[in-house]
């Protein structure tokens, strides 16, 4: 550990905390450090979402370019098909990147994690169109979208644990909101650049080489990213963990991925029901709806991208509400309202968007936009309450790209199939009423984690004051206890 991180943050075993609670238990946050931190996170992750957004939004032209002979429904389940690909390979990379944070530290794979995104992302624009190499371009295409999805499989827990674990106690609702903020500034920048190349572009310019633009994008906004993550520090619970794993044993990566799947099945399955109705509605109302309403409704494209532009934008201070709310009434009461309000309001926001008016679709995108918000600003400070230092990165990795590959990603591709099969216009409302049942379910499984230190760590506070008032209660708390010990009866 640095002398300036020592400097920085006062840590120590958590063990103490049942006895004699001292100033050295506990973890005082420094805010400067605090802050550069969390946007750190905020911005790399926003870099990253640009990279994968990008695909989304561009999805009707990509199927044009890749995938010319087929019909336009074709073509868009043949694009989302191989968006949905890149999920296949997310659990894989959780596998190996989540583990891996929780051995050689968070800051190091999220460094990685970054370099393949950019790649990745880049390797899409300069792919040479179905007309010039046949059937290697979608080929390569796919190629692309596994290495997106692989990078991405070790970017959310990542992020996500390395804000949880430097935030105070009463503030990881609203510092860890950041984390989504982030998500969206990368795909309102996605949305926007490729919004206002369909506008100021004709559809032959867009379709000859447009389209490669925001690809191309990816380079420079991968080295900025990089760099700014590698001036961070490690996260003080993980360099505790360390000295104690070097003081203990020497866990391999197998035996870490065991430990995980046997002692942490049930946070793992709440991980799991509460990733799904995130991603779900994520997915459904960021990305499926704009092609939706261009492919299926045949509403002007960039009409549609500029609403979805716009709910992004308002749904941002919608974000830091609700994670500011939940370190205020808790983390599951917000939660729960989201998945409530989307059995109770889904088939009215698609209504709305059908009506094919611009003040319609607003409004129901608007709506979803709202209750998806609830989600984004909580998730990022409930999932990493739910493991302990020792395998968080690696747990949540787990957890969090299985359900977003097998229920989140999917969710394009398989509306649109039910979508095109059926001939029945509210699918996407049917599929999220049947996500918000499981988020229901899973929302009031969870235990409450709002204003309570992390799973194996010591409290964590944003000043000396709030230290010398915990201090005060565990010495209290102390008192009654000798006042009356076990077995007594109170007055």
């Amino acid at each position: 550990m640095s002398a300036l991180h020592e400097g920085l943050w006062r840590n120590r075993d958590s063990s103490s905390q049942k006895s004699a609670l001292t100033l050295d238990d506990i973890t005082i946050v420094d805010q400067s450090l605090l802050k550069r931190a969390v946007g750190a996170m905020a911005i790399g992750n926003a870099m990253e979402w640009f990279d994968f957004g990008v695909y989304s939004y561009i999805a009707v032209t990509l199927g044009k370019v890749f995938f010319p002979s087929s019909s336009p429904a074709a073509q868009l389940l043949a694009t989302f098909g191989t968006f949905a690909a890149a999920f296949l390979v997310r659990p894989i990379g959780g596998m190996v990147f989540g583990p891996l944070g929780d051995r050689i530290g968070r800051k190091r794979v999220l460094a990685m994690t970054m370099i393949m995104m950019a790649v990745g992302t880049f390797c899409i624009g300069i792919i040479p169109s179905y007309e010039t190499i046949g059937v290697m371009a979608p080929v390569l295409l796919l190629v692309a979208r596994l290495v997106q999805g692989f990078s991405t499989g070790g970017e959310y827990g990542g992020a996500a644990t390395f804000i949880a674990e430097f935030s105070p106690d009463k503030k990881r609702g609203f510092m860890s909101s950041f984390l989504e903020l982030g998500t969206l500034v990368g795909y309102v920048l996605g949305a926007g650049v490729v919004a206002v190349l369909t506008a100021v572009m004709s559809e032959r310019e867009l379709l000859s080489w447009g389209w490669r633009i925001p690809f191309m994008i990816a380079g420079p906004l991968g080295l900025i990213g990089l760099y700014i993550r590698m001036k961070l520090e490690e996260t003080p619970a993980f360099q505790r963990e360390a000295e104690k794993a070097e003081a203990v044993s020497h866990e391999t990566t197998k035996e870490q991925f065991r430990e995980t799947l046997i002692q942490q099945w049930k946070p793992l399955l709440q991980c799991v029901g509460l990733v799904l109705i995130f991603n779900v509605t994520d997915y459904m109302a960021l990305s499926y709806l704009p092609s939706y309403l261009s492919a299926t409704l045949k509403f002007n494209e960039t009409h549609g991208l500029f609403i979805v532009l716009v709910v992004m934008v308002l749904m941002m201070p919608l974000t830091l509400l609700a994670g500011r709310l939940s370190d205020t009434i808790g983390r599951k009461p917000v939660m729960l309202a989201g998945c409530i309000g989307l059995l109770l309001l889904s088939i009215p926001s698609l209504s709305l968007i059908r009506m094919g008016t611009v003040p319609s679709i607003f409004a129901g995108m608007m709506i979803l936009g709202a209750l998806l918000s609830t989600f984004t600003g909580v998730m990022p400070s409930s999932l990493p309450a739910l493991f302990p230092t020792k395998i968080r990165y690696g747990a949540l990795a787990i957890g969090f790209n299985v359900s977003v590959s097998l229920f989140g990603g999917t969710t394009p591709l398989v509306t649109a199939w039910l979508v095109d099969k059926t001939g029945n216009l509210m699918m996407p409302a049917y599929y999220l009423m049947g996500a918000s049942i499981i988020g229901i379910v899973s929302v009031l499984a969870l235990h409450e984690t709002a204003k309570k230190p992390l799973k194996g760590s010591p409290p964590s506070v944003g000043s000396k004051s709030e230290a010398y008032a915990i201090l005060r209660g565990h010495r209290e708390a102390a008192e009654m206890d000798d006042a009356f010990p076990e077995g007594a009866v109170r007055a």
